[in-house]
């Protein structure tokens, strides 16, 4: 039997499809999304709480394997009506339908980008626009799709897609020629329902002291750009010569163990690993040396809007998770490049050391297929985990800090961006986000200079923006029933009777009573700690706990009434605070294509007012990029991180990892080299 946690396997979403497609005989029927419908969390927890105890059979009642299918059905008035069903793909049968309408749109497929392209080359108001361009010879277009952001107000309602276009320098043959380095100022925008482009907009080119809507730019629109290559084999310098092996040996096998598919031991954590299309890879039922610590992590939403005040760029805004979906667009991982470390080993008890794990994916016929290594699972070393020297004995024992990475790597359109979570031996949890990849760039006139972005390349304009993320903490702190308490330290004046010499700070700890949100604030030091009040730790007194600092990073800068922060509620706090409800996954909301305001987000859990004391509570936390372009950001980005680590508080009796062996890494060696030796002359 599959686990409950355990995602649908190409069977299981291929019966969802036959399900759905017998429930609209003679219907056209466009698939989004069919993946797991993970089962309420009331039956769950029965269900974990046998597996834990060691008491789960054969016969135990197990949560119906439910796949959520995301689908249009297409009338007579060739307007796709957007629905989503339940499908218990063990009964074969639909168990719940919802028609979403005409006025959500699903997200964005795969599919959709090549139809804008394949209307581009037969749309003639595409056409009549290129022509209005002089192109050196060699030099072909290329297309990348966009979502089309918030709706204006005068935006008839109904699916549109976009696309930015630039000229790729074919004369190298090469088909991984940076194109961006060319951009053109043309935005064709599709009628996805008539499959028609059914305008080209034209943006500014100006700079400075230039209007919001004037083309000013020359008919050799591209004559002044120069090439941004990044692949070794065209750049104008040779890669670096003297950049010797730096290997991950581990001659024994790896410490790590993934049984029944999704279940991760290692150390003294145990989790198990999912993965859907909308949020990629997700953690579930987290668990410490026999202690429970969290029920789920993910990363719930990002959104990337541009600060390019000119139109149609004032609508450039992504919601990459909500929008595309993080697992439709996860990469297959690459062996020593994206992860490093062992692959797989075959163990005496037939399970496998597994690196990698595979996601499945749905085409637009409802036919689901393997995506293979969108998620790896390695360890890595992370510098000094703890260390003491004893001055009088010279004794020093130090432990490294090892950590298990769970990581997976989304490529949208322009960027990537690294999501990982590792694990370490001290108890802790980091999330980790890098952004990378190439900067969304439009055309500028030579010479000019912008107020709304950096000129990276000669007629290259990048735009100010910011990449604002969303991860959701379930906590399951020895239990359900959490709390979450503000720890701040404030100053205490000078005063005779408490404070004589002026060196007392307070230290204040404030239960949140309802759903609410508030901000980080270092001059507090503010701490958010999610605590189980019911049990105790016997040495400090105080409830056990995990607490994370929030990030102080800027928040969404987009005027409050502007469309940019209606659709983007979740992105104007650092932390939100909810009671648990299922299904409320997702902090920009349920449908954020082409909305004008967050719909069932993290603001609207909020609005609710609900009781979250010793409760069943979620902890949401927002941080970000403000990314003013620079230079040394081109061709292609050097990695931006970000973090926030989850931390035990009380949670245990001393240092979990006072127990981690000191051992000497014998394959490090001293060298020794002339350049290291002899003095320079």
């Amino acid at each position: 039997m599959r686990h409950p946690l355990e995602i649908l396997s190409v069977d299981e979403a291929n019966v969802a499809r036959d399900v759905i497609r017998a429930s609209y005989p003679g219907k056209v029927i466009f698939f989004r999304q069919i993946f797991l419908q993970e089962p309420p969390k009331a039956e769950l927890t029965k269900f974990l709480a046998l597996e834990h105890s060691g008491t789960l059979s054969q016969t135990s009642p197990r949560p119906a394997r439910l796949a959520k299918c995301q689908y249009d059905v297409i009338g007579s008035d060739k307007v796709p009506a957007y629905h989503e069903s339940l499908v218990d793909v063990e009964k074969r049968q639909r168990v719940h339908h919802l028609v979403v309408g005409k006025h959500h749109h699903a997200s964005l497929t795969l599919a959709e980008f090549d139809i804008l392209i394949e209307v581009c080359k037969t749309s003639p108001k595409f056409q009549e626009a290129l022509a209005e361009f002089k192109l050196p010879d060699g030099f072909e277009i290329v297309i990348d799709p966009w979502p089309y952001g918030g709706l204006d107000r005068e935006d008839e309602d109904r699916r549109y897609f976009q696309g930015l276009v630039f000229a790729q320098d074919t004369r190298s043959k090469n088909p991984d020629s940076n194109f961006y380095a060319y951009p053109l100022p043309i935005i064709p925008v599709m009628d996805v329902h008539k499959r028609e482009i059914i305008r080209v907009d034209r943006p500014a080119t100006g700079g400075k002291g230039d209007g919001l809507t004037d083309q000013t730019f020359p008919e050799d629109i591209i004559g002044h750009c120069k090439p941004g290559e990044y692949i070794p084999e065209l750049l104008e310098k040779p890669t670096r010569k003297d950049l010797k092996p730096l290997n991950v040996l581990q001659p024994e096998g790896p410490s790590f163990r993934v049984t029944d598919e999704s279940l991760v031991e290692w150390q003294k954590w145990r989790f198990r690993v999912g993965f859907n299309s909308r949020e990629g890879a997700t953690i579930h039922d987290v668990w410490y040396d026999g202690r429970s610590v969290l029920y789920r992590l993910s990363i719930s939403e990002m959104t990337v809007p541009y600060a390019d005040p000119r139109p149609p760029y004032h609508r450039k805004q992504a919601f990459d998770f909500g929008d595309g979906g993080a697992g439709n667009c996860a990469n297959n991982l690459s062996l020593g490049c994206d992860c490093l470390g062992v692959i797989k080993r075959d163990v005496s008890d037939g399970g496998f050391w597994q690196q990698y794990f595979d996601g499945v994916v749905t085409e637009s016929d409802g036919t689901a297929k393997v995506s293979p290594n969108v998620i790896c699972l390695h360890e890595q070393d992370n510098g000094i985990g703890w260390k003491h020297t004893n001055w009088r004995t010279g004794r020093a024992v130090v432990v490294r800090n090892r950590e298990l990475v769970v990581q997976f790597i989304v490529t949208l359109a322009n960027y990537e961006y690294v999501f990982a979570y590792r694990f370490d031996q001290a108890g802790c949890i980091t999330v980790e986000t890098r952004a990378t990849g190439i900067l969304s760039v439009v055309s500028i006139d030579p010479g000019k200079r912008s107020d709304y972005g950096n000129v990276v390349s000669s007629g290259v304009l990048a735009q100010n923006h910011q990449h604002l993320f969303c991860v959701r903490i379930d906590p399951a702190i020895d239990g359900h029933e959490n709390t979450v308490y503000l720890e701040e330290s404030h100053p205490v004046r000078m005063n005779q009777a408490t404070n004589p010499a002026g060196n007392l700070y307070e230290v204040r700890n404030t239960a949140v009573q309802r759903s609410s949100w508030l901000d980080a604030a270092p001059e507090l030091n503010r701490v958010i700690k999610m605590v189980n009040p019911n049990k105790i730790n016997p040495i400090s007194g105080n409830p056990v706990g995990y607490k994370f600092t929030p990030l102080a990073t800027q928040l969404l800068l987009a005027d409050p009434e502007s469309t940019q922060a209606r659709r983007a509620q979740f992105a104007q706090h650092h932390v939100w605070v909810t009671k648990y409800h299922d299904g409320e996954l997702y902090a920009g909301g349920r449908y954020t294509l082409q909305s004008q305001s967050e719909v069932d987000g993290v603001s609207d859990a909020v609005k609710r007012g609900d009781l979250v004391q010793n409760e069943d509570i979620v902890v949401w936390s927002v941080f970000g990029i403000t990314h003013n372009p620079r230079i040394e950001d081109w061709p292609v980005m050097p990695v931006e991180t970000y973090q926030i680590t989850i931390r035990p508080v009380d949670f245990f009796q001393e240092n979990p990892s006072i127990d981690v062996p000191s051992n000497k890494n014998l394959c490090s060696t001293l060298v020794t080299s002339e350049c290291c030796t002899k003095p320079n002359m």
